[in-house]
């Protein structure tokens, strides 16, 4: 079993690997290598579940790959394999298998024909090590995965406008996921003291002891993954998302933003039932949520206009129903109910071109004006109301914006008198004075040693406020984005013993990063002169080598699982008391604004409509 099931994680990993080195105009390689692997990789799985339950379904788990060690903290790449992981590979490599081969011909003459593999072999590896994961770290890791294939695949015409506009919608979605999946992992250090297995929520007994005395923390976990599920599978207030991210081509929005990733936050919700199912009101907030969606969800998707945003909004309802069921516990009924839900919303998407032109025939041919609606029941007051706020999405996007984007752009403006000089000339001096303060802890005064974390992780978050909203200078958000990172080491400092080999495990990924995204945009600048990010400038076209550095050190100056940054994350996030709430949700949205600015920051400029007219360049509404 062991074998299998590591074959199964790293197939996708070879595979996206032999997509990249295969010529990405060589479209009968590609196709006959993605379907191989494919193949090869649902014969893994099938012969994994039926030895599985030969051996009497009992619940498989690995603990042995030991990533990064301490006296006080181990990261373990653990992996599980019971009912729930099953299910989700068996439907997962179906559903890859056949969108695999549908794409290998309606992707057929596309400039971007070996990108798109390589990107959905990117995501499915993700979505493996999603579904696989034992512990939180290993869900993480998958997870961010998950986030950053579905930007590229959205973005995937990165010459259009409006792709790369609702890619980074998307993305910032899925960083408010993180920010519930680190509170989740942090505050579930201190709940079990070890790292936790998901093996170990099945023991209830164990569960119910460590709940004794301990609800607060439980109902930060319990939250935490609430808030990660409803951004992840596009409950209310989420729900735009979805629609958005049909942007990419019909094959990837049918394989996951129809079936795969949208599940993605019931999964989670599974994965940890028998942990938040004990809390006396939790199942009435799931269930809660899930109702709001499925019935304002339903009332859009009777008015939209695109096949493919109808499609994505009854989706997003029949979730809402899942989290109905889950709520509920009946998790057999929701797991037949998302295999059902993903199988036809990967059909009907798949063959949205079609249904077009039949509706068109229907309307033409077949038009029934005196053919009524339930809603025509209704008075008329109440049914004009309900269209208007069904045609204008109940506001949601709109509400996303003036709640939360706005607000955070507002205050990173009132920093606009910052220039790259006088950044450096401010941020120098005051971290030279923490690191003196920090190596004389005798001059800090008593009074003030409890609120130096929170100082520094304010400045943190104050620097990576400016640069999610820069709009000049390229290079002085980049400046803040490490200035971020430093200060949140700083506070870790401050708030425990100084722990250099941790502090350099994180750091050392960052600089690193930091200096080789330097480096490409100083080489940028000379070739193309100013750089600024108040629009989108496209210039992967001409420098696809400084886009494809770029991209690195972007992923791994946000803590992607590329450097030892991504370790010295979760390590920091260990040195957080659980009394230190606000510390460790100040650290959640330094790490989740720093991704997004990070993101934004490759986005505006190598992506986009060509900043040179002697390009083609498409309609913005295109």
């Amino acid at each position: 079993m062991n074998v299998l099931i590591y074959f199964i994680t790293l197939a996708p990993l070879i595979a996206y690997l032999g997509v990249l080195l295969l010529p990405p105009r060589a479209e009968r390689l590609i196709s006959r290598w993605t379907l191989m692997a494919a193949l090869a990789h649902l014969l893994a799985v099938s012969t994994a579940a039926a030895w599985w339950l030969y051996q009497g379904r009992s619940p498989w788990t690995d603990l042995n790959l030991v990533v990064y060690s301490t006296n006080d903290y181990q990261f373990i790449a653990a992996f599980h394999l019971d009912y729930l992981a099953t299910v989700f590979l068996l439907l997962g490599s179906v559903l890859f298998t056949l969108v695999a081969a549908y794409s290998s011909v309606y992707m057929h003459r596309e400039k971007g024909y070996g990108r798109f593999f390589a990107n959905i072999w990117f995501f499915y590896l993700g979505f493996t090590l999603t579904v696989l994961a034992g512990n939180f770290e290993t869900l993480f890791a998958g997870w961010e995965v998950l986030g950053v294939s579905s930007f590229l695949l959205i973005a995937f015409y990165r010459d259009r406008y409006l792709p790369v506009k609702n890619a980074l919608k998307v993305f910032s979605v899925y960083r408010i996921a993180d920010v519930g999946l680190l509170l989740a992992m942090w505050m579930s250090h201190h709940f079990w003291h070890a790292n936790v297995q998901f093996s170990m929520l099945e023991a209830h007994v164990l569960v119910r002891e460590h709940l004794a005395g301990h609800q607060g923390m439980a109902w930060v976990i319990a939250l935490s993954v609430l808030l990660t599920a409803m951004a992840k599978s596009a409950q209310l207030p989420f729900t735009p998302w979805l629609p958005r991210a049909m942007e990419g081509p019909t094959p990837s929005s049918a394989i996951f933003y129809g079936s795969l990733s949208v599940h993605m936050g019931a999964f989670i919700l599974l994965r940890t039932h028998a942990f938040w199912g004990e809390l006396a009101l939790m199942p009435w907030l799931v269930g809660g949520v899930g109702l709001a969606t499925a019935l304002v969800a339903t009332a859009i998707a009777r008015v939209q206009s695109s096949v493919k945003a109808q499609i994505a909004y009854a989706s997003a309802a029949q979730i809402g129903l899942i989290f109905i069921e889950i709520a509920l516990g009946w998790n057999v009924l929701a797991l037949v109910h998302i295999s059902g839900n993903a199988l036809l919303r990967t059909y009907q998407l798949l063959i949205s071109p079609s249904i077009v032109t039949y509706q068109i025939r229907e309307q033409l041919f077949g038009f029934d004006p005196n053919r009524r609606s339930y809603e025509h029941r209704l008075p008329n007051r109440v049914r004009s109301s309900l269209y208007v706020l069904a045609v204008t999405e109940f506001g949601l996007d709109a509400l996303m914006y003036r709640t939360l984007w706005n607000p955070l752009k507002a205050a990173g403006r009132k920093l606009d008198f910052l220039t790259v000089t006088g950044a450096m000339a401010l941020f120098g001096p005051v971290i030279m004075v923490f690191v003196v303060v920090l190596l004389r802890p005798e001059w800090i005064p008593p009074a003030l040693k409890p609120i130096m974390p929170y100082v520094a992780a304010s400045i943190a978050l104050v620097s990576v406020l400016k640069a999610f909203a820069e709009l000049r200078h390229a290079r002085l958000a980049w400046f803040l984005l490490v200035m971020n990172h430093s200060f949140v080491a700083l506070a870790v400092a401050f708030n425990s013993r100084l722990d250099v080999p941790s502090t350099l495990l994180y750091l050392g990924g960052i600089y690193l990063a930091a200096f080789v995204g330097v480096v490409a945009l100083q080489r940028l600048r000379r070739l193309e002169g100013g750089i600024d990010l108040s629009r989108f400038h496209g210039h992967y076209y001409e420098h696809p080598r400084l886009s494809f550095a770029v991209l690195l050190a972007c992923l791994a100056i946000s803590g992607f699982p590329i450097t030892t940054a991504f370790l010295g994350e979760d390590l920091l996030f260990a040195h957080i008391g659980q009394e230190q709430l606000g510390l460790a949700v100040l650290f959640s949205l330094s790490f989740v604004l720093d991704g997004l600015a990070a993101v934004r920051i490759f986005a505006r400029i190598f992506l986009g409509p060509h900043a040179k007219t002697y390009h083609e360049v498409a309609y913005r509404s295109s």
